[in-house]
């Protein structure tokens, strides 16, 4: 069991509850980005840093994820595909994407996208992230990690 990090867009907050578990639960974790990314020294903890251009970062984390694994992304995409491949997938918010979920969420994301371009609607993107957003990311990653240990 792994837990791979979308890294060119999750908040700090996050990446550091992470390495937390990392270091007090002794998971495996690896971070990728197209850009360095700081991390700690730590052996269970590493960086991966892919060429720049859209979608390398997630295309180099689909090719790599196994069954059992956790990516904590907030592209909808992404997720599908992880899930799609046997892993779960969970936003820095805190919301699981599983096999039950995943489809709908990418359907209600393509809609707001087409609306946005097509101008039915105007705006949109997440809320700032705020620390009740970390807190409820940090709840369900540590449910996620109890889980995970246990089996």
């Amino acid at each position: 069991m792994k837990v791979w990090v979308d890294g060119d867009g999750i908040p700090r907050m996050v990446k550091d509850i992470v390495f937390r578990a990392a270091e007090k639960r002794g998971v495996d974790v690896v971070i990728v980005a197209n850009r360095p990314v700081a991390i700690p020294r730590h052996a269970r903890i590493r960086a991966v840093q892919v060429e720049r251009g859209l979608d390398v970062a997630d295309e180099w984390i689909v090719s790599q994820v196994e069954a059992g694994d956790l990516v904590i992304t907030s592209d909808v995409p992404l997720a599908a595909e992880i899930v799609a491949r046997g892993a779960t997938g969970l936003s820095a918010r805190g919301e699981m994407f599983t096999a039950d979920n995943v489809r709908a969420r990418l359907s209600e994301r393509d809609f707001f996208t087409e609306a946005r371009a097509a101008g039915i609607i105007e705006g949109g993107g997440p809320r700032p992230f705020d620390a009740r957003a970390a807190n409820a990311f940090a709840n369900a990653f540590d449910s996620w990690l109890t889980r995970a240990l246990r089996a």
